[in-house]
């Protein structure tokens, strides 16, 4: 790892997006519930939407990956998901239909920016026999991101007072995972190499 440095960018990027990907996935539910005030049974009915919109979702980002290269679609993936946080900070308290709406938006982007992720980092790998070395560090990474994403929502939450304040600041991951992406991009352009 310590001799690419497209790899160790895009990690790094990862790691920061991925913290407020993995947090919004394991939240909402108790965001939904506690602070919009929606009833259960329209909570589940959003995990459903979520599940079944992530799979056209995760074509469509494939096919604007293909159009676009893995770097700029990750990019206006991420860009998206800041927009769903400042949607999700503004939905109003029993606005149901509102939740509804939001899921479907979060289900689109969810199933694409995971599969993106994980094949950009595929691509990124050199010609090697031990992929599960190189997945580990992926891998680890992703759940660090998990347990520091749900510990900053809850800290905020608490500081604060409020789950509003948790998901905007979750913006701040993703704008910090953008800006990495693109010196990760711009170091890839610099090395020649393709998507």
């Amino acid at each position: 790892m310590t001799h690419l440095p497209v790899l160790k960018r895009y990690l790094a990027a990862f790691f920061l997006y991925n913290m407020g990907v993995q947090t919004v996935m394991l939240a909402a539910t108790l965001y939904g519930k506690s602070e919009l005030n929606i009833p259960t049974q329209n909570l589940i009915i959003a995990i459903l939407i979520i599940q079944l919109v992530a799979i056209p979702g995760a074509y469509t980002i494939a096919k604007l990956s293909d159009k676009l290269g893995n770097f700029r679609a990750l990019m206006v993936t991420v860009s998206l998901w800041i927009i769903l946080c400042i949607i999700g900070y503004l939905l109003p308290r029993d606005g149901v239909n509102e939740f509804y709406a939001l899921a479907v938006l979060v289900g689109f982007v969810m199933g694409g920016i995971q599969s993106l992720s994980r094949s950009t980092y595929a691509k990124l790998m050199p010609e090697t026999n031990d992929t599960t070395s190189f997945f580990s560090f992926y891998d680890v990474t992703e759940k660090i991101a998990i347990v520091i994403g749900m510990f900053s929502f809850g800290y905020i939450n608490e500081y604060t007072g409020s789950q509003r304040n948790s998901v905007l600041a979750l913006v701040v991951f993703f704008v910090i995972g953008l800006i990495l992406l693109t010196f990760a991009s711009a170091t890839k352009h610099k090395q020649g190499k393709v998507n």
